[in-house]
């Protein structure tokens, strides 16, 4: 069959654009593969220099949670020792050589390769049933491996899988009975605290926790060593608050900021009678005043339908430190309670037994009130001025004399006031510059007699005498008359 030029031409034409097409199809084929077709795994490599990882894939640096500097090769054997018993504790060096090893998880199949020349060591991991991590999988191991806190996994029998770098460092520093705690399966039985075999003064303290979230469970180890040392300075110093408390001859009661009692001493039992037992209970307040109560330590209550509002009132005084009463009990004892607001909340309350001061005291004021009515009976005037001039006291029989009322008037009466009462019925040489002198002279002195003229009145005599503290005694009397001598008396005399 002939062509003619023509026909020929175009032959040659389309068989050379069909080709063209055929090469542009394959070479896009090529370049962009059909989305079916499998990606190779980029492979777990990881190269050692000197037993600290020099260098790793990033599938291995995500698998297992390791870094270059920072890891070596007991990080990786830990890893890889339950799919891999025979892995090698120590890493060969010197020389050259390599070591193959299958993986004995049936379930997670694996081939590892270990090549060595001289301090470098490569570890190649064909696996065939790991599936890669995903990008927050990853993003999740390396947050975990560089935190401070120690976290690990508990497998199903009870061994510890993955791990970040604290729990590394926890576990070199942890001895036998705490390590126990790493691995305790049940959670009930897991230990409030666990700490470091360190010195004592340089302990390292922790507490665990648990997180459950599917077939993981995630265990970690929260440092509280700021905590613990905290609360032992707490404990030593409500110790030393204690032992001195327990000097004190007052009873003393503090609650926390919840009511609770927190730190009582001896002298409480003693005065109230509390058992120890209930004290150390910590009961709460109302408690602790119900049973005051009940052992008659302290006033019976008017109404005792409104006790719980009085303990109320009682309590919220105490809290703004204005509670301050006297209790007299119905066995004669008197006691001085006073509440105060203590730090954070707190409230303290001081109770202390002034049965004597009170006994003292009124028996004071019985003998005061026996030389007043004493003093008040006697016919001389008498008044008493302070060192500085001021009335302190005076009988009947000198308000009687002079008018005057030191206990009614509105501020103290001085020796000044008193000379101008005094003057105002006396006639002739009042004494007045001698009496003042006489009464603002510190020191020591002696008693002077004075004779005061009155007009139209018997004389007086104005003895002054000096009493303790430099105060002054001055006593008006009836002037002595003078008694003619008789011969016989004045021969006598002679």
């Amino acid at each position: 069959m002939m062509f003619s030029y023509t026909e020929l031409f175009v032959i040659i034409a389309v068989a050379i654009v069909a080709g063209g097409i055929v090469s542009i199809v394959l070479a896009r084929t090529a370049r962009h593969p059909a989305n079916n077709a499998p990606v190779p795994q980029e492979p777990i490599a990881l190269l050692f220099d000197g037993g600290v990882l020099h260098h790793a894939t990033q599938r291995a640096l995500s698998t297992f949670a390791i870094f270059p500097g920072i890891h070596g090769w007991n990080d990786l054997r830990l890893a890889l020792l339950d799919r891999f018993p025979d892995f090698p504790e120590y890493i060969v060096s010197g020389a050259s050589g390599h070591i193959a090893m299958s993986a004995k998880d049936g379930d997670n199949p694996g081939m590892l390769r270990i090549d060595w020349r001289d301090s470098l060591c490569w570890v190649d991991i064909a696996e065939t049933g790991a599936p890669a991590l995903t990008n927050d999988a990853r993003l999740a191991m390396i947050c975990c491996d560089v935190m401070n806190e120690a976290a690990w996994e508990i497998q199903a029998d009870g061994r510890i899988g993955w791990r970040n770098a604290a729990c590394n460092d926890l576990l070199r520093r942890l001895d036998e009975s705490a390590l126990a705690a790493l691995t305790e399966t049940a959670t009930a039985r897991i230990p409030e605290r666990i700490a470091t075999n360190d010195a004592e003064d340089a302990r390292d303290w922790y507490r665990l926790t648990d997180h459950q979230a599917g077939d993981v469970r995630l265990r970690m180890a929260h440092r509280i060593t700021a905590n613990v040392n905290a609360e032992n300075a707490q404990r030593q110093l409500v110790q030393t608050i204690a032992k001195t408390f327990a000097h004190l001859s007052a009873g003393l009661a503090i609650f926390d900021r919840q009511g609770k009692l927190n730190i009582f001493n001896p002298a409480l039992v003693d005065l109230t009678g509390l058992p120890p037992h209930f004290l150390a209970n910590q009961p709460d307040i109302l408690s602790f005043f119900d049973q005051l109560r009940e052992n008659r330590n302290m006033p019976e209550p008017k109404s005792y339908r409104t006790w719980r509002q009085d303990i109320a009132l009682l309590i919220t005084a105490a809290a703004d430190g204005q509670y301050s009463e006297t209790w007299s009990l119905e066995d004669g004892r008197t006691f001085s309670v006073k509440g105060r607001p203590h730090h954070d909340g707190a409230i303290a309350f001081m109770i202390e037994d002034i049965t004597a001061d009170v006994s003292l005291s009124r028996n004071f004021r019985t003998e005061v009130a026996q030389y007043e009515a004493i003093l008040d009976a006697t016919d001389d005037a008498l008044v008493v001025f302070s060192a500085t001039g001021i009335l302190t006291f005076c009988n009947r029989s000198y308000k009687d004399l002079w008018g005057q009322d030191p206990e009614s008037a509105f501020a103290d009466v001085t020796i000044g006031d008193s000379l101008q009462a005094w003057t105002k019925g006396l006639s002739g040489n009042t004494h007045r510059d001698e009496i003042s002198a006489f009464v603002f002279t510190v020191g020591q002195r002696k008693e002077r007699e004075l004779t005061l003229v009155r007009r139209g009145k018997p004389n007086l005599t104005c003895t002054l005498v000096p009493i303790m503290a430099d105060a002054t005694l001055i006593r008006f009397s009836a002037a002595r008359q003078a008694r003619s001598v008789t011969r016989a008396e004045l021969a006598q005399a002679r």
